[in-house]
């Protein structure tokens, strides 16, 4: 497991070209890698992704197995279309990836960098 890394504000393009510098010279290198990297412009943008209901329901799904939207909902005993609007957010946002499989997040923690 990966973890996501979330920067907020500050130089976020020579964040980008650093990383992706690297992972060029990982790749030349042969290296096996994932990483998520996600730029918010600021923290009001990341703190309407990042609500306190959507990092319940990413808690809950990285811990169990989630077939769909619908047994999400019930799970968390919330109601079906919030729960979608969440799963949609998140998912634009890059946090979860939403399949005709199910729901999952694939990582163990967010890493989040905030530039003051």
């Amino acid at each position: 497991m990966s973890d996501v890394k979330i920067t907020v504000g500050g130089a976020m393009e020579d964040e980008a070209a650093r990383r992706f510098v690297d992972a060029w010279r990982r790749a030349e290198r042969g290296e096996a890698f994932h990483a998520r990297h996600l730029a918010f412009e600021s923290w009001d943008a990341l703190a309407r992704v990042l609500t306190g209901k959507r990092m319940e329901l990413l808690r809950y799904v990285r811990r169990h197995k989630v077939t769909s939207v619908r047994a999400l909902a019930k799970a968390l005993g919330r109601d079906y279309s919030n729960v979608h609007a969440d799963v949609q957010a998140l998912t634009a946002a890059g946090l979860l990836d939403a399949t005709d499989d199910g729901v999952r997040a694939d990582y163990d923690a967010i890493e989040t960098k905030i530039a003051i």
